[in-house]
């Protein structure tokens, strides 16, 4: 993987696209961007190790885990058990950060709150914390099926 900008770190990533800037000058938005395709894929991925792979029900299991209202249970559970404070504090800016749009299916607490946790997977997948998103996606998916 070339790296064509010396000031941001190589990404273990799926593919070798690299951010234009370092990790940490990428706008919270911009991460959680990122974060909710990598969240989906990995929710997508869970349901089709399920034995139930009608469509129908592949989409309406996906929307459980993938709401805004999922998004935001999740981290609060992760939270109050799993996070560090790097990670509470990437959570933390995704949270406070405006989006400028405004959710559809959800309050806005709920809302910053899934962005949040979106922001702290982009934040992780961008700095090769591959195995700490696939934790502490396991432990969120784990956490909305026993509840």
């Amino acid at each position: 993987m070339s790296n064509e900008n010396p000031q941001t770190p190589a990404v273990d990533g799926w593919f070798p696209y690299e951010p234009s800037k370092p990790v940490k000058l990428i706008s919270p938005i911009v991460l959680a961007y990122m974060g909710d395709a990598i969240y989906e894929v990995a929710v997508r991925q869970y349901l089709i190790s399920l034995p139930n792979l009608r469509p129908n029900h592949l989409h309406r299991s996906a929307t459980g885990l993938v709401s805004a209202k999922a998004q935001c249970a999740i981290l609060q559970f992760l939270d109050s058990s799993m996070l560090t404070e790097e990670e509470r504090d990437v959570a933390r800016q995704g949270r406070n950060a405006k989006s400028g749009t405004v959710p559809k299916n959800a309050d806005v607490a709920e809302y910053r709150h899934a962005t949040a946790f979106e922001c702290l997977i982009g934040h992780l997948y961008y700095t090769g914390q591959l195995e700490r998103i696939q934790k502490l996606v396991h432990s969120g998916i784990e956490f909305m099926k026993n509840r």
